[in-house]
Order: C-alpha cells, then sequence, then structure tokens
C-alpha cells in the first residue's frame, strides 16, 4: 500500500548561515510537530564552508546539495527536492517568523496556488530592513510589478511564500539570483494561477556578517527582470505613441508648413517629429523580439498573442515590406537629386522635406529588414510548444 503524499515541504536555502539555521530549522521543525503536519524541512546549501550543513541535520532538516551558485539556483534545488504537496519557503537568516505559518497552509489547503507574504502588514521590527528598501525600493518594485502584472502581491520581495508543488513546476523557474522571487509572482500572474497575500512579520536576521543582498545591485536585476518580462511597458506602449504621433506629424509636415494659430512649424519641427516616429518604429521592433527571445527561451511560459500573426508574417513577407519601403525612400531621395540642379525653383524648404523624407523611409525600411532577419535567427516557430 503506498504511503500518502508528505504534505508540506519548508524549503530554507543556505550559505554560510551557521550562526541561525540550526535555530531556523528547529522552529520550522517545532511548527510541523505542533500541527501535526506531515511535512520536513529541507535545507538547500549552495556550497557553504563553515558548520551550516552540519548544524542543519543535527536539528533534523534534510540537506541537499546544490552546486549552481545563486540564491534561484539553491532555491530550484530545494523546490526539485521537496517531497510535500506543498511548499513554503523562507530565508535561513532568522528574520522571518516560522512559528506562525498556518495563514500560509490554510490558504494553500483552500485552493490557492501561490500564498505571499506581506511585511508591511505584518509588520516590520525597527532594524530589520534598511530605510531605503521598506520606503523605495519595495513599494516602487512592488507598484511597477503590480502595474505590469495584475498581481495583488502588494510584496512582491517578501522572502516568506507558499506554493503548491505542481504550481511550481509549471512555471518552468530559469533565473539564478535574487530576481527569483519576481520570477515566481510573474510567472504566477502569466499563468493566471490563484494568488493571494497574508500578513507576516520581518525581525533583524541573527547574522553576525553583512547580508548576501546588495541593494542597488539586486534592486537593477529585480526591475531588468520586471522589464524583460513586459516589453509591452518598456518599448511596445511608448513606441506607439512616439511612432503614430511622430508619423502624422511628419506626414502632415511632408507636404508643407502648417499654421498652428500662434506660429507656423515647418522642417525643423518635421525633422523632430520624424526622428521620433524613427525611434518608436524600432522600440516596437524591440518589443516584438524581446518577446520571441523570451518565449522560445523558456522565460515567458505562455505564447504572446501576436504569435498567431506569424502565420500570414514570415521572413519572405518582411522582407518584401522592408524593401519596397526602401524603394519609395530612394525614389524620394532620387526625386530630390535629380531636382537639385532647379534649387531656386523648388526651393530650400522643399529639398529638406524631400531629402529628410527620403532618409528617414529608407531607414526605416531597412529597419523592418533587419527586424525580419533578427526574427528569423530567433527560430520563431509557431507550432512550437
Amino acid at each position: 500500500m503506498d504511503s500518502p503524499q508528505m504534505e508540506l515541504s519548508i524549503v530554507l536555502p543556505c550559505l554560510n548561515e551557521e550562526r541561525t539555521v540550526g535555530m531556523c530549522a528547529a522552529k520550522a521543525a517545532g511548527f510541523l510537530k505542533k500541527h501535526n503536519i506531515n511535512g520536513e524541512v529541507l535545507v538547500a546549501d549552495n556550497g557553504s564552508t563553515d558548520r551550516s550543513v552540519e548544524i542543519a541535520a543535527k536539528e533534523g532538516a534534510r540537506v541537499v546539495h546544490v552546486e549552481q551558485k545563486g540564491y534561484g539556483s539553491a532555491l530550484r534545488g530545494g523546490f526539485e527536492a521537496a517531497k510535500g504537496k506543498y511548499i513554503i519557503m523562507a530565508d535561513s537568516d532568522d528574520s522571518y517568523d516560522l512559528v506562525n505559518l498556518m495563514p500560509f497552509v490554510e490558504r494553500l489547503r483552500e485552493g490557492y496556488d501561490l500564498v505571499m507574504g506581506n511585511r508591511f502588514k505584518g509588520g516590520i521590527m525597527k532594524g530589520a530592513m534598511p530605510w531605503h528598501h521598506r520606503y523605495i525600493g519595495n513599494p516602487i518594485l512592488s507598484f511597477i510589478g503590480k502595474l505590469f502584472f495584475k498581481s495583488p502581491a502588494n510584496d512582491f520581495h517578501c522572502g516568506l511564500r507558499g506554493f503548491t508543488k505542481e504550481a511550481i513546476q509549471k512555471m518552468d523557474l530559469q533565473t539564478t539570483g535574487m530576481e527569483l522571487a519576481s520570477e515566481i509572482v510573474i510567472k504566477a500572474s502569466i499563468l493566471g494561477m490563484k494568488t493571494c497575500e497574508v500578513p507576516t512579520t520581518l525581525s533583524p536576521d541573527g547574522r553576525d556578517r553583512p547580508p548576501h543582498l546588495r541593494s542597488f545591485r539586486d534592486g537593477w536585476r529585480h526591475l531588468r527582470f520586471l522589464l524583460l518580462y513586459s516589453p509591452s511597458w518598456l518599448f511596445l506602449y511608448p513606441g506607439l505613441l512616439l511612432a503614430i504621433a511622430g508619423g502624422i506629424v511628419s506626414l502632415i509636415l511632408f507636404f508643407g508648413p502648417v499654421d498652428i494659430g500662434f506660429r507656423y512649424i515647418d522642417f525643423h519641427t518635421f525633422i523632430a517629429a520624424g526622428s521620433l516616429m524613427y525611434l518608436g518604429m524600432n522600440m516596437i521592433s524591440f518589443a516584438v523580439v524581446t518577446r520571441v527571445y523570451a518565449y522560445e527561451n523558456g522565460l515567458l511560459p505562455v505564447k504572446p498573442r501576436f504569435f498567431a500573426l506569424f502565420k500570414y508574417v514570415n521572413l519572405e513577407r518582411g522582407l518584401v515590406l522592408g524593401f519596397s519601403v526602401l524603394v519609395l525612400g530612394f525614389i524620394l531621395m532620387l526625386i530630390a537629386i535629380s531636382q537639385s540642379n532647379s534649387f531656386e525653383q523648388i526651393g530650400f524648404s522643399t529639398s529638406i522635406r524631400l531629402v529628410f523624407g527620403g532618409s528617414i523611409t529608407l531607414a526605416m525600411g531597412g529597419q523592418i529588414i533587419l527586424t525580419s532577419f533578427v526574427l528569423s535567427m530567433l527560430g520563431l516557430q509557431t507550432n512550437k510548444k
């Protein structure tokens, strides 16, 4: 007869935490015993050179060794080795309350895929979080995450959170560093997983050394990761705005100056608008390429909706469009050159419009051609995955 599946694994990543890992393992084990939960305490060691492994094992934790370096790597190794139906992750520095984990377990039992801790609702003890993390870094990054991904989590970077083993396997986590915290929340949102948050507390850690976290380096890594997963906000939306606004103004001014009431706008504005339009076109291209790259490399778990267009838009059609725009640019440039001998008749203003209009059209045609090749080189296959 098969034994029932273990219900809960409490995973603690560890790198030289001999001062606190024993306390964390003991508290987690005490929680399991107190609430009669069939579970385990699993320490994912990332190459400790102190007595961390020995101390954790002495407190009854199961230790797994993860060779690939990084906070994210340690956690991923722990998740893979976990035997429980549910997993709760925390840190090994004694900053999280491992005695009061029932709110996480209860929500998981109710059917939630991801249960986030919220330190701002539960309470942050004096000295537990630097002021720039508490009032600048965490609020800003959490706001951006909520805006980009519509997640209910208000504390994106809380290190105490629970999820089902099935959910974490579906996420197919890829990152190796601190940005794993963001990856979990983002992929839960993208995959439409049922997510909630519960209050938790944060206490000053028990280390006698500086933390592994580096504020600006890891903050930038989190922000970069958020932007990578949302090229729409980084590239597409501002790119569309620039391309449409710049394109309309450029098209109007291509045919001559415009009286806007208090002054005329002419080729100076035409050049500026055309440049912004071209920048917008570049940003749209980057949005498409980044989205394709993220999906093809497993960073984006759901196929982007615009992939359906690739049934109709392939490399060859992209090249045809690009060369057509390129030819239009050449024609405008040839008209300008052919009329150069009659400069006085066509005027300086018209010459500028023809030359710049042709130049920007040439550049756009080249952009379309290069983007088509890049997408092809990324190996886009609409029937993949």
